[in-house]
């Protein structure tokens, strides 16, 4: 069953680090994130995230990553993209979209209000990481 998938403990958290060191937390408005797929020790899934702009609009941007637990250590991977630019108030109806669009696949993505603020961001990846502190370096 998908659900006992053990999947890579931590991928998420990873993939919050890699999407942080693309924009940087204080332009971070808003965060989806995707259940993700897994099987077995291997992982993907998708992050996006609605990123402050200089005027009253945001620039949504999507980070794909894929993670594997070997014998060897944990193996990530991400790409990280810019998707455009949009108002504030349509990202949510965009999401939805994207959701409608899945057919129901993995489930509706968690969202998040980052506010820009880095104690609401340590706070998720703190939540979705099992092993906080200082990790090996990707």
């Amino acid at each position: 069953m998908a659900e006992d998938d053990p999947g890579v403990p931590d991928a998420v958290a990873r993939a919050l680090r890699a999407l942080e060191s693309q924009v940087g937390t204080p332009r971070l408005d808003r965060l989806w994130i995707f259940p993700p797929l897994r099987n077995g020790r291997r992982e993907t899934g998708v992050l996006a995230a609605g990123c402050y702009t200089d005027s009253d609009r945001r620039l949504l941007v999507t980070l794909a990553y894929r993670s594997e637990e070997t014998g060897k250590g944990i193996a990530f991977e991400s790409t990280f993209q810019e998707e455009g630019e949009a108002p504030a108030d349509r990202l949510p109806r965009i999401m939805e979209g994207v959701v409608r669009r899945l057919d129901g696949g993995a489930g509706d993505p968690r969202s998040i209000r980052v506010e820009g603020d880095p104690a609401t961001f340590r706070q998720i990846v703190q939540e979705l990481d099992p092993h906080p502190g200082p990790g090996p370096q990707e």
